[in-house]
């Protein structure tokens, strides 16, 4: 499993309903191997607070009650 999946599913069957009732609209990475996750209201500030705790591992990134992290594009009506 990918750090990616696995980070996915901790969100999912730990974080996902608390989360998105606190922080909806936040980022939050998670490090897989710990299960630990650092909430930010801006994705930079979640990736560097995981970044510090665990320099050697990687985390995902996600934006907390969205399907994507960033919207790319334009509106057009």
């Amino acid at each position: 499993m990918t750090i990616a999946e696995q980070a996915k599913k901790i969100y999912e069957t730990r974080l996902k309903a608390e989360l998105e009732l606190s922080h909806h609209g936040q980022f939050v990475a998670i490090e897989p191997i710990s299960q630990q996750y650092f909430v930010g209201k801006r994705s930079v500030e979640a990736a560097l607070a995981a970044k510090r705790a665990f320099p050697e591992r990687k985390s995902l990134t996600m934006r907390i009650g969205y399907d994507a992290t960033f919207h790319i594009g334009a509106y057009s009506s």
